[in-house]
């Protein structure tokens, strides 16, 4: 039996400098993201797209989704499987490719973990673990692409 999630987020556009969107450069695209219970995230377009470059944008908390849903499941194995990670930090990288009409799409997502684990004789399984993460991992799941990981492992 499957079991749905539902999620709700309230964006609400902060941008309007008196004129609303009369012209294309009339208006900001700050906004804010908003979750119950979570703290606010304020949000704009990506500066190449007349956004502001202090905020966050749909691209970067996209790519951020990725990495995060797969670190997390990459945790839940390693913990399942007796390897004891002491350490995790994922250098993230998305390109996008925009197209003639205006529109684009991402194309790519590879994902660099550097991960530190207790013993050397772990090494290869949780290199292992980063392949299953990602046929688990929702985000990626939901993706026209296929997210690549390469992991580099440590040992401390």
């Amino acid at each position: 039996m499957s079991k749905e999630h539902h999620y709700k987020a309230t964006i609400h556009w902060t941008g309007n400098k008196g004129t609303g969107t009369s012209s294309y450069r009339n208006y900001e695209r700050s906004h804010t993201i908003n979750i119950e219970n979570k703290t606010p995230i304020e949000g704009s377009s990506d500066p190449a797209f007349r956004g502001d470059k202090t905020k966050h944008n749909p691209e970067d908390m996209f790519l951020s989704s990725i990495s995060s849903c797969h670190m997390l499941w990459y945790l839940h194995f390693c913990s399942e499987e007796g390897i004891i990670v002491t350490d995790y930090t994922d250098e993230a990288i998305g390109i996008m490719t925009e197209t003639t009409d205006g529109g684009g799409e991402f194309t790519s997502v590879t994902l660099h973990p550097t991960v530190t684990v207790t013993e050397k004789a772990m090494i290869e399984k949780a290199k292992e673990l980063h392949h299953k993460a990602g046929q688990f991992c929702f985000i990626a799941r939901s993706l026209n692409f296929p997210v690549k990981h390469i992991p580099t492992l440590l040992i401390k």
